[in-house]
């Protein structure tokens, strides 16, 4: 009798723990925000902030915006070089189609931080919101690093 209740008591156990990551799994967030950093710069220039968006949804998803307590004003930038002449405007939105990654690096698509406020200081972690279509948001914390980033 006691071997038969063992085996309930496993048979039970192993049932909750397939619900919990069932739950889980559901639970899990499609989007995924990786590797977040801003460059510290003086409050007077602009610093630029990187990270890595992962869709892991079944829809695309598009980009609109985001927000910092460390920034005045936080906006969608994107660098690029036009007849050998480097250029960096201002993007309205990002699309990241389903199952795709997008690199917000040096160079390419990245954060534009103005008005920096002083907790954006080398050594800090500071919250970002990414603000999505359709009114989804993504919360990361950023890693604050220095001018040559490090």
């Amino acid at each position: 009798m006691q071997f038969g209740n063992a085996n309930l008591f496993h048979i039970l156990a192993m049932t909750a723990l397939a619900l919990m990551v069932g739950i889980a799994a559901a639970d899990a967030a499609p989007l995924a925000v990786t590797g977040g950093w801003f460059r510290a710069l003086p409050a007077a220039v602009p610093s630029g902030g990187y990270f890595t968006l992962h869709n892991g949804g079944d829809k695309p998803v598009t980009l609109m915006g985001a927000q910092s307590p460390a920034c005045g004003h936080l906006m969608l930038h994107k660098s690029m070089n036009h007849g050998g002449m480097g250029m960096m405007e201002h993007v309205d939105s990002v699309k990241v189609e389903a199952g795709d990654t997008l690199t917000f690096a040096p160079g390419g698509y990245h954060l534009m931080c103005m008005d920096s406020k002083p907790i954006l200081k080398a050594g800090a972690r500071v919250p970002v919101t990414l603000q999505f279509a359709g009114g989804e948001t993504v919360t990361a914390d950023f890693a604050v690093r220095n001018a040559a980033g490090k």
